[in-house]
């Protein structure tokens, strides 16, 4: 079979257009700048520590200060230029002069349409907190990793969800990313003296990104990136690209790991396993090529010797591939396969773990695999050989141990030559057993029993998803229980532009 090749997208020439907006997004550069804040509330402080923070000097209107405010002001600014200056009565019209912005905390409609015409008449822009009719322009909620600034607004209808999707990017953005813009700002004159516009430029800026997400930088990064901005004037672009093995998990996009989400967002091609759920791919980059090369027991599949060459073919041509797999890559994912392939054709390889199926069974039951009064041992056996029997080779008798925790996986097929096996090993037949189907999916199944009814249970189930089976005693306490979800998976939206056959 030959090496998958891409379909490459149609060029869309008609001009892209912008979606209505509910507010323009503008990042407003106040520092050395004047700015009012009348009140004298909790709710006001915040308004004038966010201001000061970005170097205004705050003139505050009011005769009395709540605890916090007070306590702020006399704290003073963080900001090399921001400060407080603090005017124990109410605003005039002539406190407007020279001002840039205006936030206000008004006790009622009465006292914020005063403020509001003063601040008009004058031509100031106006806030007043929690008004949204009397307001100009908003505060939006702030993930700070200045000077790289995300803002996000709603419109003033929902400012709990704004919360919430900060909390998200929060999750998304290393702490560090602060140091690499400041870095980056810090060098770009210098990086543009030595590097050509155009590709050359780009090349570098891309590799400088690509370790922003990284480690932060050390005292001697910026003469190492200097002395790899004068290498990269005599190239345009990387000759050879990178592979990254990413452990999608087993299923839910809401496990995936912050590094994996990463790499999925800085990929040119991922080649994804059967199994991924369309909501991982849904966290990729979308200008991202999509290639299908799923194995799945008992239908058609891709031979891994195609997936390597593409692997390869892929890298030399200078694209960042993720080969995307479900669970975790180094467990009964091939990896070891694909790292020795890719390290003989010189293609550099990264692994990003992933929670194994196992893992999130055991969450998902409320199941300590190693609870100690029951188990020393966990053990995760493949439940099939390349053949598509049991593996010739396995120890059952070290299998049928009553004080170990065994894990089968892709086990659905050979059920019924497990159970045989663990009994014929002296496993007792009363031996809990639980088998979990698509496990964190919407169409997730159960059954817990005994082990000599293994075999009929899964045949119940059927095979038609990827089955767990888990042998031991820690799963005593589930009892004999069956569910099934009534609610069946979306269907896939992603669009493939690559198979196997």
């Amino acid at each position: 079979m030959d090496v998958l090749q891409l379909r490459r997208s149609e060029r869309n020439t008609t001009p892209a257009r912008v979606t209505p907006l509910a507010k323009l997004p503008v990042f407003w550069a106040l520092d050395g700048k004047r700015v009012l804040v009348a009140g004298g509330s909790d709710a006001a402080a915040w308004k004038a520590e966010l201001l000061a923070a970005c170097g205004a000097e705050v003139h505050v209107y009011a005769e009395h200060l709540s605890e916090a405010f007070s306590a702020l002001i006399a704290r003073g600014s963080e900001s090399e230029n921001g400060r407080f200056i603090h005017h124990t009565h109410e605003w005039t019209a002539a406190a407007f002069d020279d001002v840039t912005v205006a936030v206000a905390d008004c006790e009622n409609d009465g006292a914020a349409m005063l403020f509001f015409d003063a601040t008009c008449k004058a031509g100031v822009p106006v806030n007043i907190i929690d008004k949204p009719g009397f307001c100009q322009f908003q505060f939006g909620s702030i993930v700070n990793r200045s000077p790289v600034v995300v803002a996000i607004s709603t419109d003033g209808a929902a400012p709990i969800l704004a919360q919430a999707i900060r909390r998200r990017i929060e999750t998304l953005l290393p702490p560090s990313l602060k140091s690499w813009a400041v870095l980056a700002h810090s060098i770009r004159d210098k990086v543009n003296a030595k590097v050509s516009p155009g590709a050359p430029r780009r090349a570098f800026w891309e590799g400088f990104v690509d370790r922003a997400f990284g480690a932060p930088p050390e005292a001697d990064t910026e003469a190492e990136i200097l002395a790899d901005a004068g290498r990269t004037v005599a190239k345009t672009m990387p000759s050879i690209g990178s592979v990254t093995l990413v452990g999608a998990g087993p299923g839910d996009a809401e496990l995936l790991t912050l590094k994996a989400v990463r790499a999925l967002q800085a990929a040119d091609v991922i080649l994804f396993d059967d199994l991924v759920s369309d909501e991982v791919l849904e966290l990729a980059r979308r200008e991202a090529k999509r290639m299908l090369v799923g194995k799945r027991g008992g239908r058609t599949s891709c031979r891994q010797e195609d997936i390597n060459a593409t692997m390869v073919a892929l890298a030399k041509a200078g694209k960042r591939v993720v080969r995307l797999k479900c669970g975790d890559p180094m467990i009964f994912g091939r990896a070891g396969e694909e790292i020795a392939c890719l390290e003989e054709a010189g293609i550099p390889v990264d692994v990003v773990p992933g929670i194994t199926s196992a893992s999130a069974m055991a969450a998902r039951l409320g199941v300590s695999l190693t609870h100690r009064d029951h188990a020393q041992a966990v053990r995760f056996v493949t439940g099939h050989s390349r053949f598509g029997s049991l593996p010739a080779d396995m120890n059952w008798h070290d299998l049928a141990h009553a004080r170990t925790t065994t894990i089968f996986y892709m086990g659905g097929r050979t059920a019924g030559q497990i159970r045989t096996q663990l009994l014929a090993a002296g496993m007792n037949a009363d031996t809990p057993v639980v088998v979990v189907g698509a496990v964190t999916r919407t169409n997730e199944t159960r059954w817990s029993g005994q082990l000599v009814d293994l075999a009929s249970a899964v045949a119940g189930m059927g095979v038609d998803h990827p089955i767990l089976i888990g042998v031991g005693h820690v799963f005593a306490q589930l009892g004999s229980t069956q569910k099934t979800s009534a609610e069946h998976p979306r269907s896939i939206n992603y669009k493939v532009v690559g198979e196997c056959t």
